[in-house]
């Protein structure tokens, strides 16, 4: 796959929103770093199991970011589109209550922490919404500001409850506050919307089921392992994995500023093709640089955090392995929604369904959990690729 570069505006795009979702991502880890160290082990890996729980709840938000950029910029208004947000957001708040129960007897958690953990999804449905029309018209400086607002609105009270002696239900409360606040704050400024002629059209929840679907299913490939390692190891082990997931995290998120600044060219038959290259070599280069970043930064990991942890500290780069890869996912994922070529997701699920499996049946240590998601997002991400570069092959030839 030869390497496209970044043209100048696409570059500049995403050194903005780089900016604004490294200011999140450093937020989160001063969480899990602090949370780490005042939870202990056993109480962390909890935590860190509901926050896994939270993040797939709140696929909605991640497809209808991608859905309101993709309308936004085929023209329709905000008005629209906020309409869509708020179904989306009513339906995300049902589901989150009706499945609480389910998630304390999953986690083996109290129904109050289950709660807390998923009441902050429809917050985030919201914010996305907002986030997908400043996506959509291209203006990545505000998107910078508010992805680097949600970070610190999101991290900052739980930080304070923690401090404060309280318990990851209450730390998870605060967070979700935190959350309604920033998106109302949003919705008062945001007040430079472009009109559209086709703000009459109604945009249907379906299209952001199909969005769903796609995210929900790397969403799982990211989150499973979290969910899977109470399951499997000790309270201690998983406490252990819980805190290398942190370096999964960083390699996910740090470079999604690529996926979400190429994304319109995505969604444009003329610039698919180079644009899913271009993001996807990118986002290799990227990694291999975490990657070894990670390898280095091990044998510090029993300084920062204790000795308690001094087990992760060896496997610490495959954590960021894992990250990186899914970051390449990730972006192969958005070209199929960006073109609405869905069905690729299949490829997503299989991998899902086999690292399910093996993870339950053969994983007992936290080396051997790691090992079994990295291989298993390395195929799935390098056959889902192959299936998007030749998508955006045909679409620029049809």
């Amino acid at each position: 796959m030869a390497r496209q570069p970044l043209d100048r505006s696409a570059a500049a795009g995403v050194s903005m929103v780089l900016a604004g979702s490294m200011t999140a991502n450093v937020a989160s880890y001063l969480l899990a770093w602090l949370a780490s160290r005042w939870l202990g082990p056993a109480g962390y890996g909890e935590f860190a199991s509901l926050l896994a729980a939270q993040l797939v709840l709140a696929v909605p938000a991640l497809a209808l970011q991608t859905v309101v950029a993709r309308e936004a910029v085929r023209g329709k208004s905000a008005d629209t589109l906020r309409s869509l947000g708020y179904r989306c957001a009513a339906i995300v708040a049902v589901l989150a209550v009706a499945l609480a129960p389910a998630l304390a007897w999953l986690l083996d958690t109290g129904l109050v922490a289950a709660f807390s953990a998923l009441v902050t999804a429809p917050m985030l449905v919201l914010l996305a919404t907002e986030q997908g029309l400043l996506q959509g018209h291209g203006r990545f400086g505000v998107l910078s500001a508010v992805l680097a607002g949600a970070g610190v609105m999101k991290v900052l009270p739980a930080v304070a409850v923690l401090a404060l002696g309280g318990a990851a239900a209450a730390a998870l409360v605060a967070s979700a506050a935190g959350t309604a606040v920033l998106v109302a704050v949003v919705r008062i400024l945001d007040r430079n919307a472009p009109v559209s002629e086709n703000a009459t059209l109604r945009i249907g929840v379906v299209s952001v089921l199909a969005a769903s679907q796609v995210q929900l299913a790397l969403i799982a490939l990211s989150s499973l392992d979290l969910l899977i390692v109470r399951v499997v190891l000790s309270e201690y082990d998983a406490g252990v994995y819980a805190l290398g997931a942190v370096a999964t995290k960083a390699a996910f998120w740090l470079p999604q500023a690529v996926g979400v600044v190429l994304y319109p060219k995505m969604a444009n038959p003329a610039q698919s093709a180079q644009a899913v290259r271009t993001a996807l070599a990118v986002l290799v280069g990227i990694g291999a640089v975490l990657v070894l970043g990670a390898a280095l930064a091990g044998p510090l990991v029993p300084i920062l955090v204790g000795d308690a942890y001094a087990a992760v500290a060896p496997m610490l780069w495959a954590f960021a392995l894992h990250g990186a890869v899914l970051a390449v996912l990730q972006c192969a994922l958005l070209s199929a929604i960006a073109s609405e070529r869905t069905r690729v997701a299949v490829l997503a699920w299989i991998g899902l369904a086999v690292e399910a499996v093996v993870m339950l049946l053969w994983a007992t240590t936290p080396g051997q959990l790691i090992g079994t998601a990295v291989v298993v997002a390395s195929v799935t991400a390098a056959a889902v690729s192959v299936a998007a570069v030749r998508s955006a092959d045909r679409a620029s030839t049809s």
